[in-house]
């Protein structure tokens, strides 16, 4: 599951799950709004917030999710960008169980894995290694570069990378990082599942931009933002009923084939008549459902002229 901080400064959790037909699809669930300290001061103390930082709202949201997904046994693997990948973070998730997936800096100050104790010798044995572990000279040595092909976005991909194992202090012990050569420039993603594949890290990585696309369609499709309300409360309360009309309109969808939730494209010729169905297209096709429900209940066997007059009336007012 991706954590991600809308533009309305939102601190949104979705779940990452994979469609037969359409790829990965973030499903947004909980979000909590972030107020900085200074700004509170603005809103009347009947309604203010006790302030709490975006790691803390991130911790509570995946708690959440957390305690609901080990009622299923399900293994929890948490991907967020970089903001996140810090110890008020990653060592509750490690207590949790949860595993990590983001970027890590290039300065990261990374150690090598201790070795094995010996059994002889007292006391706590070493969580972290003696020797610091440089990304830059490991990424500037021309040994050791791997060429493999990873799905990626949908499609197969080859990438040139280096994976090894290290300790890093923020995550609370062991992780597997992986080094990326970009045409950028390398780029360094870290797991706190050392023995996680670097195809299940690249994968979880580029799964995450579906969350980048579900802020598109709440913005642009379910209208999230543009609610005339006041107050916190409010405000909150009416992102949610948008994100979960979203997330219900692909639940709703899930079954449906393409043909279902796209009429027919003769009104955007230059579109892509192979592409998966849009949010926007799922939300439409949900809509011709319910309407076409309600038309049937109002001339099905017993036909009412005021009924029938009533929904007239509303659909030329969803028509203007």
């Amino acid at each position: 599951m991706p954590v991600g901080a809308s533009p309305h400064r939102l601190l949104v959790l979705g779940l990452l799950v994979a469609h037969p037909l359409w790829g990965v699809i973030a499903l947004p669930l909980l979000a909590r709004l972030y107020i900085r300290r200074k700004d509170l001061g603005a809103i009347p103390q009947k309604h203010r917030p006790a302030f709490a930082t975006k790691l803390v709202m991130a911790v509570e949201l995946v708690r959440w999710a957390h305690s609901w997904l080990k009622l299923w046994a399900k293994a929890v693997w948490v991907v967020a960008d970089g903001a996140y990948a810090k110890a008020p973070v990653l060592k509750p998730f490690r207590a949790l169980g949860v595993t990590v997936v983001s970027r890590l800096r290039r300065d990261a100050a990374l150690w090598t894995v201790p070795e094995a104790p010996d059994p002889k010798r007292r006391g706590r044995p070493r969580k972290y290694g003696e020797h610091r572990v440089s990304l830059a000279k490991r990424a500037g040595q021309k040994r050791g570069w791997i060429t493999g092909t990873f799905t990626l976005y949908g499609k197969a991909v080859e990438k040139r990378y280096k994976s090894f194992e290290a300790t890093w202090r923020p995550a609370g012990g062991a992780i597997r990082v992986v080094l990326v050569d970009e045409p950028s420039g390398w780029v360094a993603f870290f797991c706190t599942d050392p023995q996680a594949t670097v195809a299940d890290i690249l994968g979880v990585v580029s799964d995450r931009f579906c969350l980048e696309t579900g802020f598109r369609d709440l913005k642009q499709v379910a209208g999230a933002g543009q609610q005339q309300v006041r107050g916190v409360a409010s405000n909150v309360g009416c992102f949610h009923l948008c994100v979960w009309s979203l997330t219900l309109t692909e639940v709703w969808a899930w079954t449906k084939n393409a043909q279902e939730l796209v009429a027919h494209r003769s009104a955007s010729p230059w579109d892509n008549s192979e592409r998966r169905p849009s949010h926007a297209d799922k939300r439409r096709a949900w809509q011709r459902a319910l309407l076409a429900e309600e038309i049937q209940a109002v001339v099905g066997e017993h036909n009412d002229p005021t009924e029938i007059q009533n929904l007239a009336q509303r659909m030329l007012d969803l028509a203007a």
